[in-house]
C-alpha cells in the first residue's frame, strides 16, 4: 500500500513548538523522612489493576529489612507560569513530601516552596528563589476542539523532556470522585511521570495539565485526562492569594434525567440535572427552587449531564449571583441565586419504626408513617415502604426501606397524602416519584396500569 507524500507533508511539525516550549517545562522530585512501617506509609500490594490512577513515578520498592522504610523519591513534572518563580504540578505529585526540588531545563536544581495546593482539583502552586526564568504561553481551554492536535511535554519514567502528541478525543469528563474538573481526554501517550506536566495546543499555548491515565496495567492504553487550564489557572489565582481553594455551592442534590424521568415529568428529551432534594436555608433554597426542578440552564451554559452542574458551580466565587434557568410542571423559570461556599458536612440518618401501615392496592406495596424520631432522623415528611409486592411499585424499582415524599408533584406528607394521590394518579401514564432511599433522595418514574 502506498502513502503519498502529500499526506504526510498534511501532518503537523511540532520542532518549532517544541524547542519554544521546553524551557519552561521542569522536572519535580521530592523526598519522604524515613518512617517506621508501622507508624508511616503502607507500600500498595503488586499486581493490583487500577483504574483512573493517580500515577507517580514510583522507585523500585526498597531492598532494605523487614520493618524499615528508605527516603523516597516521587517523580513528576511541572511548568513555570511566571517568571519570578511560581510552578504549577499536580497535587498528587507533592502529596506527603517532606521536601521538594525542582530541575529546570539548564539543569540547575532549586529546592521548592509549597505555595498551596488543592485536592479536589489535583493542583499544587510551588515557588523557587530565582528571576527572569523562561515561562509557559497561558490558552483558553475552553476554545479547545475535539479533534485538535495537542501535544505533551514531561518526564515519563524519569526521561526528561520527552514529547508526545495525540488529539483531543473528549471535552468535560466526569471522572469517579472527582465533581468539580471537567476533564480533557486525549489520546496523548501519558505514563508514570508526565503527571503535573504541560499539554499545549498547536500555537504552543498550555491548554491543559496532565492529571490521569485510564489503566488496568499502569501504563498508557489509550485514555489520558488533562485538566482545563482554564480551571487551573481560577485555582492557582485562589492559592496565590490565600493558600486555600473556595467553591461555590448551590445547595442540591441532582441526579440523571433518563428516557423514562423525562417522559414523567412532560420532557421532550433526556436532560438536565434533576434536583432531588433541596437542603434547608441553602442558597437554592433561598432562591426558591424546589424539589422536581429541573436545571437546564446555569449562568449562560447549558446542562446536559447532571454531572454538568457541579462543574459549573463549583467555578462561581461564593458570594456571587448566578442564573438559572429549570423546568417546573413542564414551563422553562428563570431563577437568580446567591451562590454560597462549599462546606464538608456530611448528614447520617437512620431508619426508625413505623406507628402503623397500609397496602396500597393501586402499586401493590405496604406503607407506613414515619415517626416522628424518623422525621427528624431524616428531615423530611413521608411513608415508609414495608413491603413490595408484585405490581406497580416493584416495576417502578421501590425497595422496602424507601421513602416516599412526592408523587406526580403532590407532597406525601402521610398516609392520607398518600391513598389521596395514588387514587386520582392517571391510568397508564408515566409520573415522577421522589423517594429517599438510605439518605439519599432521588426520583424514580412510576406507571399505574389498572
Amino acid at each position: 500500500m502506498l502513502i503519498s507524500v502529500r499526506a504526510f507533508s498534511q501532518l503537523p511539525d511540532f520542532t518549532e513548538l517544541v524547542e519554544d516550549a521546553s524551557p519552561a517545562v521542569v522536572n519535580i522530585s521530592t523526598t519522604q523522612k524515613p518512617r517506621s512501617r508501622f507508624g508511616g506509609q503502607m507500600d500498595l500490594p503488586q499486581g493490583v489493576p487500577d483504574i483512573f490512577r493517580h500515577f507517580f513515578g514510583v522507585p523500585p520498592q526498597s531492598q532494605s529489612p523487614r520493618g524499615q522504610s528508605q527516603e523516597r523519591a516521587s517523580l513528576g513534572s511541572g511548568f513555570i507560569v511566571s517568571n519570578d518563580g511560581y510552578i504549577l504540578t499536580n497535587n498528587h505529585v507533592i502529596d506527603g513530601a517532606d521536601q521538594i526540588f525542582v530541575r529546570l531545563n539548564d539543569r540547575r536544581e532549586l529546592e521548592a516552596q509549597l505555595i498551596g495546593h488543592d485536592s479536589s482539583s489535583d493542583l499544587a502552586l510551588l515557588k523557587v528563589e530565582a528571576k527572569n526564568l523562561p515561562t509557559v504561553d497561558i490558552g483558553n481551554s475552553e476554545k479547545l476542539k475535539v479533534g485538535e492536535w495537542v501535544v505533551a511535554i514531561g518526564s515519563p519514567f524519569g526521561f526528561d523532556y520527552s514529547v508526545t502528541a495525540g488529539i483531543v478525543s473528549a471535552k468535560g469528563r466526569s471522572l469517579p470522585n472527582e465533581n468539580y474538573v471537567p476533564f480533557i481526554q486525549t489520546d496523548v501517550a501519558i505514563n508514570p511521570g508526565n503527571s503535573g506536566g504541560p499539554l499545549f495546543n498547536l500555537d504552543g499555548e498550555v491548554v491543559g495539565i496532565n492529571s490521569q491515565i485510564y489503566t488496568r496495567s499502569g501504563g498508557f492504553m489509550g485514555l489520558s485526562f488533562a485538566i482545563p487550564m482554564n480551571v487551573a489557572m481560577e485555582v492557582v489565582d485562589q492559592l496565590k492569594d490565600s493558600g486555600r481553594v473556595s467553591r461555590g455551592w448551590l445547595g442540591v442534590a441532582i441526579q440523571e434525567v433518563d428516557k423514562n424521568l423525562a417522559e414523567s415529568f412532560g420532557l421532550k428529551k433526556a436532560a438536565g440535572a434533576l434536583v432531588s432534594h433541596v437542603e434547608p436555608n441553602g442558597p437554592a433554597a433561598q432562591a426558591g427552587v424546589q424539589s422536581g426542578d429541573i436545571i437546564t440552564e446555569f449562568n449562560g451554559k447549558e446542562v446536559v449531564l447532571s454531572s454538568d452542574l457541579p462543574h459549573l458551580v463549583g467555578r462561581v466565587r461564593p458570594g456571587a449571583k448566578a442564573d438559572m434557568t429549570v423546568i417546573r410542571n413542564g414551563k422553562a423559570k428563570r431563577i437568580p441565586v446567591e451562590i454560597g461556599e462549599l462546606q464538608n458536612n456530611d448528614v447520617v440518618a437512620q431508619n426508625g419504626q413505623p406507628q402503623q401501615s397500609r397496602q396500597a392496592n393501586r402499586l401493590g406495596i405496604e406503607v407506613a408513617n414515619l415517626t416522628s424520631t424518623q422525621k427528624k432522623q431524616w428531615d423530611t415528611e413521608g411513608v415508609e415502604v414495608k413491603r413490595v409486592n408484585q405490581g406497580a411499585g416493584a416495576n417502578a424499582g421501590l425497595i422496602s426501606g424507601d421513602v416516599i415524599t412526592m408523587i406526580y408533584s403532590e407532597i406525601i406528607r402521610d398516609l392520607s397524602d398518600f391513598e389521596r394521590v395514588v387514587k386520582q394518579l392517571p391510568s397508564g401514564r408515566l409520573v415522577p416519584m421522589r423517594i429517599v432511599r438510605r439518605g439519599a433522595p432521588m426520583f424514580i418514574s412510576l406507571r399505574v396500569n389498572d
